[in-house]
């Protein structure tokens, strides 16, 4: 192997730093999102790719200025590069596993993807249940696995359920789902 490749390939299994153990260390990713959340991670992960050879042409150039210890731009270039390898693997792996949500159907069933009109003491509210990584509760867009999501999943048009919050029970009325 020429010095080149070797040192790419040093740079790109270079050691990546790892959570300590705890809480949610092995929790698994939520793999449903839509198609444009899906579109958004694979530009994203083709930006990065383009991105690398510049970042480990310019790690090659200051780890070329001496020592190590003392050059900070070589520990932050390096830092940046180790950045971008770790977000690759995980758009990788993310993009891997992932679930596209259809568009919802017309089962009167709430699922991913529907949009749900709820109404709650007189008032109504409208919220699209999508995956975790696409939730903006501010837009109305919450996560099938938020306590509201999980109890709207499945249920039909004039079906009320509860959820807690807050170690409230609240209650809900489904008035329409799209």
């Amino acid at each position: 192997m020429t010095d080149a490749v070797s040192f790419v390939l040093y740079l790109f299994y270079m050691r990546i730093p790892t959570r300590k153990p705890g809480k949610y260390t092995n929790m698994q990713r939520d793999p449903h999102m839509t198609k444009v959340k899906y579109d958004e991670l694979s530009k994203e992960l083709t930006r990065l790719k383009q991105a690398r050879p510049e970042a480990i042409v310019e790690l090659k150039r200051l780890a070329e200025m001496g020592d190590f210890s003392e050059n900070a731009a070589y520990q932050l270039s390096k830092g940046h590069l180790r950045g971008i390898n770790q977000r690759i693997l995980e758009l990788e792996d993310h993009l891997k596993l992932a679930q596209i949500i259809p568009t919802a159907g017309t089962s009167g069933r709430v699922q991913l993807g529907s949009t749900v009109t709820i109404e709650q003491e007189g008032k109504q509210q409208i919220f699209r249940i999508l995956g975790p990584t696409e939730t903006n509760p501010a837009k109305g867009i919450i996560s099938h696995k938020s306590p509201l999501g999980e109890a709207l999943i499945g249920k039909k048009i004039d079906e009320v359920t509860h959820f807690n919050l807050g170690g409230r029970e609240i209650e809900v009325r489904i008035v329409m789902v799209e």
